[in-house]
């Protein structure tokens, strides 16, 4: 394997990519009207696309809101990314509670309305 990402589907690509920029810092690699990817500028290989779910590449059954996912991103401080996603007027699920496995998280959705989970280890 030489490289894996996913890819949120969205009927608003710029905006969608800007929130991910903006909460989490990644970088666009490439952006079209149609697909942005994004990377982590410390963490090579950690990649994220944005794509128009109205593309014509992405399948007829897959071009409605998403359902069953929940994307986690793992980072230093989700206390720090929560007050992030506050000032961003982001839609916060979830505010950071500690769970039992040893990780606190929070949950927020995406202009997609994916579900986002931003956890770090417990202090």
């Amino acid at each position: 394997m030489k490289r894996q990402f996913t890819n949120i589907l969205t009927e608003e690509v710029a905006l969608t990519a800007a929130f991910y920029e903006q909460l989490l810092g990644l970088k666009p690699q490439f952006a079209s009207d149609w697909f942005v990817n994004l990377a982590d500028p410390e963490t090579p290989g950690l990649e994220l696309g944005i794509l128009d779910q109205t593309s014509d590449i992405v399948p007829a059954r897959a071009q409605k809101a998403p359902a069953g996912i929940i994307l986690t991103f793992v980072v230093e401080d989700c206390d720090t990314l929560y007050e992030r996603a506050r000032q961003m007027n982001a839609v916060i699920v979830e505010p950071p509670r500690d769970l039992p496995y040893g990780q606190r998280r929070m949950i927020v959705r995406d202009p997609a309305g994916t579900f986002v989970d931003i956890s770090s280890p417990v202090r």
